[in-house]
C-alpha cells in the first residue's frame, strides 16, 4: 500500500523520507502523488538524483519544472 511520503504509520513527519528513490518519487499511479513526493524533497542530493532519473527515463517537462521549482524554494531556505 502506498503512504504518503514523510508521514510515518503514526501520522507524524517522518525524517528518513529522503529514504524514497527517485523512482517511488516520480513513478506514483497519480500526479498528486507525484507532486508530494516532489514536495518532500529536502535536500539537494535527493532532487539531483530526481533530476536524473527523470532526465534518464520520461523526461516530462513538467515533472522538471516541478523539480526546478522545488531547487529554488531549498535555495531560498539556505539563505
Amino acid at each position: 500500500m502506498w503512504r504518503r511520503p514523510g508521514v510515518s504509520d503514526t501520522g507524524e513527519h517522518d525524517p528518513n523520507s529522503s529514504e524514497l528513490s527517485p523512482e517511488q518519487r516520480l513513478d506514483p499511479p497519480n500526479t498528486r502523488l507525484i507532486n508530494a513526493g516532489i514536495a518532500t524533497i529536502n535536500d539537494m542530493e535527493t532532487l539531483r538524483a530526481c533530476v536524473a532519473y527523470e532526465n534518464d527515463h520520461q523526461q516530462r517537462v513538467q515533472i522538471l519544472r516541478r523539480l526546478d521549482d522545488r531547487a529554488s524554494e531549498l535555495r531560498s531556505d539556505d539563505t
